[in-house]
């Protein structure tokens, strides 16, 4: 008979246990998130190498991720060769007391390893199989590999982010990795809703093109009704004016967003130019989208001559969207952030202090927390094989002999 180990503190899914496979950041992004607030992660690794995130973002002076702490924050690292029937029997074991499996292996991995849905709801009928990939579990593209940056462009992204002068660029993150999760998420706290009426657990197909796609706002009609191609426009929308970042005379840039009738009335009133807003090259929307370039003009040659910190106090004076283009170095010197708490210290037994973002969103009676940094590799497999799952020392120390853990 197995035993329950206690669930996590307090955090809104506090009852919710997630066995975690799969690697990098599609998938293990998505526990990140469950993890944060509250649920009970046990990520399985591969005993010999484990996720090979915790390699990414070495820093030489400290000879560790610094990207693992993070995304494997709150998480409990088990390991088990899934290539092996007894690794397999494993998750049948895990899951047998689980809410959610969740996993961003190419489609049909799981099945190879007789570990389809259709084996684990025998096993659990209330279990909610996440699962992220590139293409989903359907379709001609399904058994293709598939990271971020390949979805981000198929997406319909990257054709469309950088300047029109250059070939298509990309943001410095994996956006399309963290959008993939974030809907997976979305979709294993609708599952569990669902759950909680029917009692009956269901599969989550969460692909990263058709994350990075449902981003894309008018794509599609912009084209099949209107005939009309998004290009590469650099800092700003076409048509959306004035927003774009402008100049200093300090040498920063700010990114100014009055592209609102009302809102535009009042940076004109800033600016000490209210008769812009009366101009019919301004005053209105479409207005103001289609003369971009000269009203973009006038804005920077007004704004060259403040300070930063000058300008931003006098926009916020004026009720008008402001704010500086922040590095790391800003973010952590701000005051508001501060304020709020986003970034917190964890303590790491190699780093030290280690600084993160705070878990988002904040709930008002459930808040989530940031218990632990990413743990070792395997640091709490004899905990929840022998706590969980009742293995005994002798099966645990036949299992690492052979490789199994």
């Amino acid at each position: 008979m197995t035993q329950t180990i206690p669930k996590l503190a307090p955090g809104a899914l506090s009852d919710i246990r997630v066995i975690e496979l799969g690697q990098l950041l599609a998938g293990p992004y998505c526990g990140q998130l469950l993890g944060d607030h509250g649920a009970e992660i046990i990520k399985v690794e591969d005993p010999a190498t484990g996720d090979p995130m915790r390699e990414w973002g070495r820093e030489k002076p400290y000879g560790k991720s610094l990207w693992w702490p993070i995304v494997a924050r709150n998480k409990k690292s088990v390991t088990a060769n899934l290539r092996t029937p007894e690794g397999q029997q494993i998750i049948k074991d895990l899951v047998a007391d689980a809410d959610m499996l969740l996993e961003n292996f190419r489609p049909g991995t799981l099945e190879k390893w007789g570990l389809g849905y259709e084996v684990l709801s025998e096993i659990n009928p209330k279990l909610i199989l996440i699962r992220v990939s590139g293409f989903g579990q359907t379709g001609p593209y399904a058994t293709r590999p598939g990271y971020a940056s390949i979805g981000e462009a198929m997406g319909g992204l990257r054709y469309v982010v950088g300047d029109p002068d250059r070939p298509p660029s990309r943001c410095g993150i994996s956006l399309g990795d963290s959008l993939a999760a974030t809907f997976a998420t979305i979709g294993a706290l609708s599952a569990l809703h669902h759950r909680d009426l029917t009692g009956r657990g269901q599969i989550i197909d969460a692909s990263i093109y058709e994350s990075v796609f449902a981003y894309m706002e008018s794509l599609i009609p912009e084209w099949e009704l209107g005939n009309y191609q998004r290009e590469r426009t650099g800092p700003t929308l076409p048509n959306v004016a004035p927003s774009n970042v402008y100049p200093t005379k300090d040498g920063e840039s700010v990114l100014i967003a009055a592209n609102m009738d009302t809102v535009f009335r009042r940076l004109a009133g800033a600016m000490g130019m209210p008769e812009l807003a009366a101009d019919e090259r301004y005053a209105t929307h479409s207005a103001r989208g289609a003369n971009e370039v000269e009203l973009d003009e006038i804005i920077g040659k007004w704004s060259s001559q403040w300070t930063s910190e000058a300008l931003l106090e006098h926009l916020a004076n004026h009720s008008t969207p402001a704010g500086r283009v922040y590095t790391a170095k800003d973010i952590l010197a701000d005051p508001h952030y501060q304020a709020r708490e986003a970034i917190v210290r964890i303590p790491d037994p190699v780093l030290g202090e280690f600084p993160m973002q705070n878990v988002f969103p904040f709930l008002s009676e459930t808040p989530g927390e940031v218990k632990w940094v990413g743990p070792d590799l395997g640091e709490h497999t004899d905990e929840v094989y022998s706590q969980l799952l009742g293995y005994d020392a002798n099966r645990l120390a036949d299992y690492r002999e052979r490789g199994i853990i």
